[in-house]
């Protein structure tokens, strides 16, 4: 993934460093960034309290985390299971998360967690999307239950924890 970054922002002309790092060690000096964005960092990880701890070590103070990641509860999640039920080495290892579970992650960290949102709350099928995308958003007001991705924001705090 790093490599194809590269490459595109070698295209588009995109003054751009990257690093690649472990998320539970981030090499970066504590408050650092005004923004952390991360997505779909979490499938892969056993224990994500650490790498919340990290992201908040790294945000100033009023700094803002905005994660997404595939919801547990989706017809997408559930694909990957099957995918692993059926040997799929890399599905096996995936961890799906639930929006209390990114709420309360978050929290345990130092941040104040805001709404989580859904979204794609249909199957990967063209027809599907298109009957069922414009109703994604009145979903989204209602539930996150069954959407494909969540996306959380959160800030730290300016003072305390």
């Amino acid at each position: 993934m790093v490599e194809a970054a590269r490459a595109r922002a070698k295209r588009e002309g995109a003054d751009i460093s990257f690093m690649v790092g472990e998320a539970a060690s981030i090499p970066f000096d504590p408050e650092r960034f005004d923004v952390v964005v991360a997505v779909t960092i979490l499938c892969f990880v056993a224990d994500p309290a650490p790498v919340f701890r990290e992201i908040t070590r790294v945000l100033r103070p009023g700094g803002i985390l905005a994660i997404g990641e595939l919801g547990k509860w989706s017809l997408w999640a559930a694909a990957r299971r099957v995918r692993a039920w059926f040997g799929s080495q890399l599905w096996r290892r995936g961890r799906f998360r639930t929006a209390s579970e990114l709420r309360f992650l978050a929290n345990g960290a130092g941040l104040v967690p805001a709404l989580v949102h859904g979204s794609i709350y249909y199957p990967r099928w063209r027809w599907a999307a298109r009957l069922l995308a414009p109703y994604d958003a009145a979903l989204s007001r209602v539930t996150t239950f069954g959407a494909a991705f969540l996306a959380l924001t959160s800030v730290k705090p300016t003072t305390g924890k």
